[in-house]
């Protein structure tokens, strides 16, 4: 494979385009996907950020260009990412309503198998300026298994009787149910800097430990900031992250380091 811009044990960033460095990994490889692909949202409108008005323009990278060619895209990263799975792998989408419909309806064309929609709420969404439409406060995430025959990892036990102090939510000893309440990034998650769609540890960490185990591969198409690795890492999994932008694989490094000195605090960054 292309030489990675970052590599130590067990963790390892590609730059460059997705679709070209998918095609280098051997097929049925990978354990696990998280995919946070481009919502396709920098059209120019406004949005707040830290009670301020800003342009909802994050990157070149989001840049719509048109329904068709938008679905042509993900039908072509989704397609990749199913080779690259193994027979009992599953992946992970998230999305809001400009995206994950085309995402779902990707998989199901690719042959994949759904498992579920989750909800995750996040309760300090920011307000809508336009007050023309109800606040825009949660996130769709689509759990899918590469094949309809496999036997995808769920640790069902630990979803149900672990601690998840982070969700309102979640009662002791219940089922965990597929709405999620999770807070958006605490501000030392961006010490360095952020992403301008970078998700919450806990949520990864919930997404990892729920469906994958001690060891297994996951890969992030899309990695931007590298929560997924992070998580991958902090919990004892292998991680391959690929983003087309040197300026968030390099806020990535810097997050990986970090969290390798601090993990020897474990509970202090578990509790991030």
């Amino acid at each position: 494979m292309t030489r990675s811009y970052y590599s130590k044990p067990g963790f390892s960033l590609y730059l460059g385009d997705s679709l070209s460095l998918l095609e280098e990994l051997p097929e049925n490889s990978v354990d696990m996907v998280f995919a946070d692909p481009p919502y396709f949202l920098s059209s120019g409108s406004f949005s707040c950020h830290s009670g301020k008005r800003v342009s909802v323009k994050k990157g070149d990278w989001d840049l719509s260009s048109g329904v068709k060619k938008n679905f042509e895209f993900h039908m072509q990263w989704i397609k990749a990412c199913r080779r690259i799975l193994k027979p009992n792998g599953t992946i992970w989408i998230s999305g809001t309503y400009h995206s994950i419909y085309q995402c779902g309806y990707a998989l199901e064309l690719n042959d994949y198998h759904l498992l579920n929609d989750v909800a995750w709420l996040k309760p300090n969404a920011p307000p809508n300026l336009s007050c023309r439409f109800f606040t825009a406060s949660h996130e769709t995430l689509i759990w899918a298994r590469k094949d309809k025959k496999g036997k995808h990892t769920f640790n069902y036990d630990l979803m149900k009787n672990g601690e998840w102090p982070e969700d309102s939510l979640k009662k002791p000893g219940m089922q965990m149910r597929s709405y999620w309440s999770i807070n958006a990034p605490k501000p030392i998650e961006k010490k360095f800097g952020k992403h301008p769609t970078q998700k919450p540890f806990d949520l990864l960490k919930r997404i990892v430990l729920a469906s994958t185990n001690e060891g297994d591969l996951i890969l992030d198409p899309f990695t931007g900031s590298s929560t997924t690795g992070i998580a991958a890492s902090f919990f004892n999994r292998d991680f391959i992250g690929i983003d087309n932008e040197k300026k968030y694989l390099d806020l990535s490094v810097k997050r990986f380091e970090d969290m390798k000195v601090n993990i020897k605090n474990e509970e202090a960054y578990a509790r991030l």
